[in-house]
């Protein structure tokens, strides 16, 4: 008995049907994007009508407190739910105990004033971490081995954070990774009856390549020099330990947690993701940024299509929102 065509070379089961229309794609789509899983990081500085281009980061500038809220207006229109903000501290301001964090009528205590003021709906993440306002570009206090001593910078960072819970902010983000420091803020966040202030703890932040443009952005690059902050930030060849972060910041009391970089550690974002499955946070970071902005501009890549791709890998693996500097540009491009 003959063997019948279909049954010798056709399956019963084709995947490849319900690819075949756009419909059908998208009624079967497993992952997500939207402006609602978008937050954008902004670079401010003091002055007036002040927008400094930031070379390495094309399509990305330093911005006064005025520019920042004509932003801010353009942000509300596009939906986008949240704004980080990063501040450029004049070097005079910049010390051995970063005494400029933690002053209320600082760079970042002002522009949160005036956004809430002005964009009472619109969230507003500020960094707690010291190297912008330190003099050597670590993140925290150093001793005379430069070894950036855990309690003491702690310490600071309680009152960086208080000041800006004070001025409005609705969520403090610890990118110092300072041990215990999340349950630090957590404390005097509650003692001060701060209790509706977020922390978005970033608890497995790596010691990455990837920071460069980030830190000519806020001007710690040079005072850095030569020196790296692997003595508190984490080992990219670890990926257990970054767990035990997390598990940490969580007793703590983080109410969300961060991974950082973004695309080079999905492998933990998606174990975070199913471990704890908590508010999981990633930052696409300037490095990430730049590269996929050089290859477009150099006709290397399609921009469009390979940052969607790059932010839905990032969902895909699990993240619930994205700190990325495409985020303004995704917005648009989600509305046309």
């Amino acid at each position: 008995m003959p063997i019948h065509p279909v049954s010798r070379h056709f399956p019963q089961t084709r995947l490849r049907r319900m690819r075949t229309d756009p419909f059908s794609r998208r009624l079967m789509a497993e992952t997500h994007l939207s402006v609602d899983h978008l937050i954008y990081p902004l670079f401010i500085v003091e002055g007036t009508n002040r927008q400094e281009v930031i070379h390495s980061m094309p399509g990305i500038s330093r911005l006064s407190m005025d520019l920042l809220l004509k932003e801010a207006e353009e942000l509300v229109r596009l939906n986008i739910p949240a704004i980080a903000l990063f501040p450029v501290i004049d070097e005079s301001k910049k010390s051995l105990l970063a005494e400029e964090a933690f002053q209320p009528d600082g760079l970042i205590q002002r522009a949160v004033r005036a956004l809430k003021q002005s964009f009472p709906t619109l969230g507003v993440i500020t960094d707690i971490a010291l190297d912008p306002y330190t003099s050597h570009g670590q993140d925290g206090v150093v001793d005379e081995n430069r070894y950036v001593l855990n309690d003491k910078t702690t310490d600071i960072l309680v009152k960086q954070a208080l000041s800006h819970a004070e001025a409005g902010a609705d969520m403090v983000a610890p990118s110092d990774m300072m041990d215990g420091r999340v349950g630090a803020i957590r404390n005097a966040l509650e003692a001060h009856h701060f209790v509706n202030t977020k922390i978005l703890a970033y608890s497995a932040k790596y010691a990455s390549a990837f920071y460069g443009p980030f830190r000519e952005a806020v001007g710690s690059a040079k005072l850095l020099g030569k020196a790296d902050k692997f003595q508190y930030q984490m080992d990219p060849r670890n990926a257990n330990e970054a767990l035990h972060e997390i598990t940490l910041d969580l007793q703590e009391g983080a109410d969300m947690v961060m991974i950082k970089p973004g695309m080079p550690y999905l492998d933990i974002v998606h174990r975070v993701k199913e471990l704890f499955r908590v508010p999981t946070f990633v930052y696409q970071v300037s490095g990430e940024y730049a590269m996929l902005k050089a290859a477009a501009q150099l006709g290397w890549l399609d921009e469009k299509a390979v940052v969607m791709e790059s932010l839905i890998s990032i969902r895909r693996a699990g993240a619930d929102a994205i700190l990325t500097y495409f985020a303004k540009q995704v917005a648009q491009w989600l509305q046309e």
